[in-house]
């Protein structure tokens, strides 16, 4: 066995059927759990490269778990030996295995799909990633591990596919009628430029937001921007950042001001209530029309005009 998987006691756990089962350390606590009896998953086997992240569509029956260890002084080859290990005695091809550097680092982080804070955590320079398959007589099967670890805790992502009990069909009851569905489009660059542009240029516009039409609600969603912005402040636990509220020029200053620091609010909100980030590393303040980025005589100048940006406080 491997020095290192024998330093941490395992208990066993079924992940996505009973077919498969991995043993997780001793004193891991399920953070996540989710379940698609029939869902879809891209498996990454191979790194970033040349601006590209190499994957396999796979479909079946997918779990998706996130689990929490406690401990100080974990360290991501500690978290990931003893997985790898059962993968390849229980006959597993290991695909991909990586650590931040060889996998693509922050590219790498941002194009594979990663549960959301603070079920999963991910230090954007410590972080292991393993992907596997393996040949059934019931079709492919497929896990991905990846683990990373903060200051207290180790982080571990599993996802597996197994194949459905008949794969591309459907038992009906009766006839029903079916409509397509438009799919769920995140473009895959946001969380990458966005960080980047709040780096170097210390502050960034939140361009996917949706607010509820002449509204502070901020709309439902798991939003690629506010997604990035948690994993970068969990990453970097000095930052701080402010979100300024935008408006267009219609209307008074006073009820523009009112209604874009109720809209910073809303998103300070969804970050500390949803994704776990402390409120007192967010500051929230609205300037109403005072700082336009387009002219507001066009419709397209004053919708690029109201929106919500990130500045950077301290790092």
């Amino acid at each position: 066995m491997n020095r290192v998987a024998a330093l941490i006691p395992c208990l066993f756990f079924p992940v996505a059927a009973a077919a498969l089962e991995i043993a997780m350390p001793q004193g891991s606590v399920l953070a996540e759990d989710e379940v698609k009896e029939s869902g879809s998953y891209a498996l990454p086997d191979g790194p970033f490269y040349d601006g590209t992240l190499s994957s396999r569509q796979l479909t079946g029956h997918v779990s998706r778990q996130a689990w929490h260890l406690q401990g100080e002084d974990l360290d991501t080859e500690q978290l990931i030996a003893p997985l790898r290990g059962q993968l390849e005695a229980s006959g597993f091809a290991i695909l991909l295995d990586c650590d931040a550097s060889s996998c693509g680092g922050f590219d790498f982080r941002f194009a594979t799909e990663v549960m959301p804070a603070p079920g999963m955590f991910v230090d954007l320079a410590n972080y292991r990633f393993v992907s596997a398959l393996k040949d059934t007589s019931k079709g492919t099967e497929a896990v991905s591990v990846l683990v990373s670890t903060s200051d207290v805790l180790g982080y571990t992502q599993l996802i597996a596919v197994l194949p459905g009990p008949e794969a591309g069909e459907l038992p009906l009851d009766k006839p029903v009628v079916t409509a397509p569905v438009a799919p769920t489009v995140v473009d895959p660059t946001i969380p990458s430029d966005l960080i980047k542009a709040l780096d170097l240029g210390g502050h960034v516009v939140l361009s996917d937001l949706k607010f509820e039409t002449g509204s502070a609600n901020l709309a439902d969603g798991d939003f690629a921007s506010l997604q990035a912005i948690a994993a970068y402040l969990i990453a970097t636990p000095d930052a701080r950042i402010a979100l300024v509220g935008h408006t267009d020029n219609v209307g008074s200053l006073e009820g523009n001001v009112a209604l874009s620091e109720r809209r910073a609010l809303a998103v300070k909100g969804r970050l500390v209530n949803d994704l776990g980030i402390p409120a007192a590393r967010i500051d929230a303040q609205g300037v109403g029309y005072l700082a336009p980025i387009a002219s507001n005589k066009t419709d397209s100048g004053r919708n690029a005009n109201r929106r919500v940006e990130a500045v950077l406080l301290s790092q």
